[in-house]
Order: C-alpha cells, then structure tokens, then sequence
C-alpha cells in the first residue's frame, strides 16, 4: 500500500489525489464526448461541483449508519479526512437522488444528464479502485492464489486491482456505445447494470464488508436492487426503441 506520496518536503494523500485525477479525466472525457452524442455540456460543470459535494457527504452518511457503533464511541470521526470512512455504493445513491432534484429545478431530462455523466462515472470506479488499493482499503479475503498481495497480515485477493481493471473495461464499453450514438438513457443503464454486477461478483471476495443477519453484504444487496432496477428498465426502453 502507498497512501502518501512524498515530493521533497511535501506529502501528498495520494488515495485523494487518484480521485481528483479520476474526476478530471472523467470531465475531460465527458466533455468530449457531449457533443458527438447530441447532448449539450453547459451544465456539465455545476453538476459534477453538485455530485462532488453530495457524493462526499452521502457516502460518509451511509458509512456511519454501517458503523455507527464505532461512530458512536468517536464521535470526532464523523468529520475525518480519512477517504476509507466512505461508502462509494451508499454515495452513488445520493448522487442519483441529487441529480433527479437538480434536473427537475433546471426543467431538464434525467436520462440525458445521466447520459451525459456517463463517461465520468465510468473513469472515477477506474481511478476509485486504485485509490482504494494505495490506501488499503476494501481488501479482499485471504487466498493462496499466486497474485495475492501481502496486506493486513496476510495474503489476500486484491479486490481493488479487479475493481480497476473491470472498470476499464466498462470504460471501453462506454466509449463504444457513445460512438455508436447510444443515448434515452440507454447508455447510463447499461453502465449501471455492468457497475453493480462487476461490485456483486468482486464483493464477494472482499474482507470488510457490513454485512446483514452475519452473512448477507450490505454493498451486495445495493448491488443487486440497482442491477435489477436498471435491467428492467433497460429491457422497457430497448423495446420501445
């Protein structure tokens, strides 16, 4: 693990600094690809300043109510800069509600903003699971696999290193679909459904997860309920186009 970059006398929290490259790459992206998919980029920067704020202080909500034993013991820990005190699945979610209020007030249609968005939301789960594997967080079980990393005391599956790399893939799938002019929400559906089953398949071989009656995930079942909602909303769109 490496969360802190050294520069002369300078340190860097490099897990914080692998999120802001991931923002920018993904706005730059974005941008680019607005005007190929028919779309108009003026709100661009307003949303991702919305998602920014709200995503922070969503995902750090949902973590305390995951543990909020251990926050009721520190109450300080609440406001940390610690980035490993946040829930990416419990973020998105607030992301989501935020950006249905901002269309609504602006007069404008979800599922293009969410279009829009896409290529954004694709590059951050890239640059997410590499700030994740400097930090140490989200570690995966123990395993005698040979590309284990040492971490924790123990070998484990480098659930961050899969996280990445799926995500790259759907990056490839996005740029694809958005050449192919993809759009009506479509392409935002289908990079869900592909985000919430790469997380319901890597979840499994993650460490320290919140977990239900002992053994059901909580991130697995957030997965699973996003998975099906943008499956069948998919399957009602492609139908009618």
């Amino acid at each position: 693990m490496f969360p802190v970059l050294n520069v002369g006398s300078v340190s860097i929290q490099l897990p914080a600094l692998l999120l802001l490259i991931g923002i920018y790459l993904g706005l730059v992206l974005a941008e680019k690809n607005a005007p190929r998919a028919g779309h108009d980029s003026k709100h661009l920067n307003s949303v991702v300043l919305l998602m920014a704020l709200v995503g922070i202080i969503g995902s750090r909500l949902s973590f305390i109510a995951q543990h909020f034993a251990a926050f009721q013991a520190s109450p300080t820990s609440i406001f940390s800069l610690n980035i490993d005190l946040l829930d990416p699945v419990g973020g998105f979610i607030f992301i989501l509600i935020s950006l249905l209020i901002y269309v609504q007030k602006n007069n404008l249609k979800f599922r293009d903003i969410l279009d829009l968005l896409t290529p954004l939301f694709a590059v951050f789960f890239v640059f997410l699971g590499l700030s994740q594997l400097a930090s140490g967080s989200a570690y995966g079980l123990p395993t005698t696999l040979p590309w284990g990393i040492y971490v924790w005391g123990s070998y484990r599956h480098p659930t961050q290193v899969y996280q990445a790399v799926a995500a790259v893939a759907i990056v490839l799938a996005v740029y694809f679909w958005s050449r192919q002019g993809v759009q009506n929400g479509i392409l935002f559906l289908r990079f869900a459904a592909l985000t919430s089953s790469v997380y319901l398949f890597i979840d499994a071989f993650r460490s320290n997860c919140p977990t239900i009656f002992g053994t059901i995930h909580l991130n697995q079942l957030a997965a699973l309920l996003l998975m099906a909602i943008a499956l069948f909303l998919l399957e009602r769109k492609e139908r009618t186009v």
